[in-house]
């Protein structure tokens, strides 16, 4: 239901909903013109329209503008021989454009055909200063895969970050810049907040420094996570927006701007935040250790239906339907069993499935943890040692000449598309794109992407896709579609 707003956006699938506004020019009927008595009617008291402008001038300054480079190994153009500067040729006529041309490093008149670095912008997002000696949270997706991260503030002061950690789960990043009695943010308490008040966002909307948008809350702890129960908004927030706070009318900041449902891969009405009590809960373990460790217990889970509660005896539909249990795992040796409904852990309600795993995930890793569940209409509590979660896996790389082999002629590692995204992106066939280096990731190609179709050839699979590219002539122009 994401996604992110640094780089690109998935659609979503979201209704849209018309109203017809009827009106009558130049006429208009009192009850009491009509024969009907006026209503008495609750006293609703006034509410003027806010003014954001000293809001803005207190917490501006403490946004910063976030954009991140990756360097690029790349050979000047004429520096070797015929072979190579055939090479340049056929690269700069398969992506249809002129080739740029390298940073020149090192003497001049040095050894020719050395391959030199050329840094190039990734992306652009947001974020927020939360202590005068420089620590800045933001998005994880926005610094994700970057070789350097700069940091603007308002004052056009640029500063080279460090980059502490990074949360995938949660989406939550926090870097470090080097000052002193740095304008900060105030921490709110997302706790607190009431749907329908006020809130302002403050980012980089494509790129777009210090843009400001206001709107209301329109709901809180939405589920589109295992480890986000997002604030939900009607904040215009865009790509760019990524990493930037979502303030109150108290100048505290209450969550960072992190998804938007979107038709259009822009703004539709509809944007999320990630809470700030989960980001600085993250932010303070990525600034002790670099990393978040988080609580398993080895369950599958679903929620309980009206008709299984019923059937069960239970009182409401609440809770987590244990569908699964892991052989071997700390609920299989507590005594946990598939049926079971987990109504509560640690002594806090379990309301909905999706509040379990934030539970788990936040408890003491290797510690003894209770888990109230309902068995044979009754019930019972077990003690379950939580144990720590593995972290996200990422894919190895091989060996340098494995890793020189894989590399086709146009810079593209390829690879098979597993059977689970094809089935996610609904397409039957194409190549995941691994890795992309030189004028193929200077055009805009990125791990992650999905090659479909190369000069309207439809992309089999990744020895299919080699073999294609191989056989290319350097002399004519090439098309790539990419998923």
């Amino acid at each position: 239901m994401k996604k992110n707003m640094c780089v690109a956006s998935k659609s979503f699938s979201v209704k849209t909903l018309s109203a017809l506004l009827f009106g009558t020019a130049g006429v208009f009927f009192a009850p009491t013109m009509l024969g009907l008595a006026p209503q008495a009617q609750a006293a609703v008291p006034a509410v003027k329209l806010p003014d954001f402008s000293d809001l803005v001038d207190a917490v501006g300054p403490a946004v910063v503008n976030i954009r991140t480079t990756e360097r690029l190994k790349m050979t000047a153009p004429g520096a070797g021989g015929q072979d190579e500067q055939e090479m340049q040729e056929f690269l700069r006529r398969f992506f249809g454009g002129a080739m740029p041309t390298p940073r020149q490093q090192g003497p001049r008149g040095g050894r020719r055909g050395v391959p030199q670095e050329q840094e190039v912008q990734r992306g652009v997002g947001s974020g927020f200063i939360i202590s005068p000696d420089g620590y800045v949270l933001s998005n994880a997706h926005v610094v994700d895969g970057a070789d350097e991260v700069y940091v603007t503030l308002t004052d056009k002061r640029e500063f080279k970050a460090k980059v502490i950690g990074a949360d995938a789960r949660t989406d939550v990043a926090l870097l470090k810049i080097e000052g002193a009695n740095l304008p900060r943010l105030t921490i709110g308490d997302s706790n607190k907040i009431r749907v329908g008040e006020w809130v302002i966002a403050i980012g980089s909307p494509f790129n777009l420094e210090n843009t400001v948008t206001a709107g209301i809350i329109s709901a809180k702890s939405r589920d589109t996570g295992d480890y986000l129960p997002l604030i939900q908004s009607d904040v215009a927030v865009n790509p760019g927006n990524s990493g930037g706070p979502l303030i109150n009318m108290r100048g505290e900041v209450i969550g960072i701007n992190s998804q938007i449902a979107t038709l259009s891969g822009a703004y539709n009405g509809i944007s999320f935040a990630v809470p700030i009590d989960e980001a600085m809960r993250v932010g303070e373990q990525l600034k002790k250790t670099g990393k978040v460790v988080r609580g398993r217990i080895g369950v599958q889970i679903g929620e309980v239906s009206k008709d299984v509660a019923q059937s069960l005896g239970l009182p409401n539909a609440k809770g987590a339907q244990v569908s699964m249990v892991e052989e071997g795992g700390p609920a299989d040796k507590a005594g946990i069993k598939p049926g079971d409904i987990i109504l509560k852990f640690n002594g806090a309600q379990i309301e909905r499935s999706s509040d379990l795993p934030r539970l788990v995930g936040g408890a003491a890793v290797n510690g003894k943890s209770t888990v109230t569940v309902w068995r044979k209409g009754a019930q019972q509590d077990i003690a379950v040692t939580v144990v720590e979660l593995e972290a996200e896996k990422t894919a190895k790389k091989g060996t340098k000449e494995q890793e020189a082999q894989a590399v086709n002629a146009l810079g593209l590692k390829v690879s098979d598309v597993p059977a689970a995204k094809k089935q996610e992106l609904k397409i039957d066939a194409g190549v995941l794109v691994d890795d992309a280096d030189g004028v193929a990731a200077l055009a805009g190609l990125q791990p992650g992407d999905v090659i479909l179709q190369l000069n309207n050839v439809a992309v089999k699979d990744a020895k299919q896709f080699n073999a294609l590219v191989a056989k290319l002539d350097p002399k004519k122009s090439s098309a790539v579609l990419v998923r």
